[in-house]
């Protein structure tokens, strides 16, 4: 299936009270995660703008354009868009392989009675790989037959999240990783799933998977 590039741009608007304290108490204990030096046990941590992922899941909520509300984000890291996608109404699930950060962002949801479910797994579902490709990582499906010929169910599963129900995926991609989380989302998502992409410069794009014919 194709992926449609959507005309979308997100609308800054007044931040509810619930989700500006959450903001808040996640930007005290980011600070601290930083200053203690975890970053360099979690390189590859890297927070975005919250406010500018909140305007963009915030619009798209009330956009009319996706036909549910689950959400899930890959590399959820602290939780910060998950638990904002939840304070919205969004029934909310966060993926993060680092067992460090899964604590982290679990404790700062249950502080605050937020209701999210962070999945301590790889967004790669069982059977995906990643590789070295030309510019960047490839993204290998699993093999549909055995060496021998017998059929594989290669439907792509999380353990406690089957990626079919999701509505809307949130990724802020490592640099060079764009076309890859693309990729990705094409291979898992059901149609008219919604994709968001949040860039290093603070922009975002949106993607959506669309029936081929």
């Amino acid at each position: 299936m194709p992926l449609e590039q959507l005309s979308f741009s997100p609308k800054p608007g007044k931040i509810p009270a619930g989700v500006t304290a959450m903001i808040a108490e996640a930007g005290q204990r980011c600070d601290a995660f930083f200053d203690a030096g975890l970053d360099r046990r979690y390189p590859r941590y890297l927070p975005s703008n919250p406010e500018k992922v909140y305007a963009a899941i915030a619009t798209l909520k009330d956009s009319g354009l996706l036909r549910g509300n689950v959400f899930c984000e890959w590399g959820s890291g602290f939780g910060i868009a998950t638990c904002m996608a939840s304070l919205i109404g969004f029934e909310a699930f966060g993926i993060e392989i680092e067992d460090g950060l899964v604590a982290l962002s679990t404790q700062l949801a249950q502080d605050l009675n937020i209701p999210v479910e962070i999945l301590c797994t790889s967004y790669l579902p069982e059977g995906y790989e990643e590789c070295e490709g030309i510019g960047g990582k490839d993204l290998l499906p699993p093999r549909a037959t055995t060496s021998g010929g017998a059929t594989i169910d290669t439907t792509p599963v999380y353990d406690g999240l089957d990626p079919d129900d999701v509505d809307l995926f949130f990724v802020y991609p490592w640099p060079g990783q764009e076309e890859f989380m693309m990729d990705l989302f094409d291979e898992v998502a059901s149609e008219d799933a919604i994709l968001l992409i949040y860039h290093a410069d603070a922009s975002t794009t949106t993607y959506r998977r669309s029936f081929d014919g």
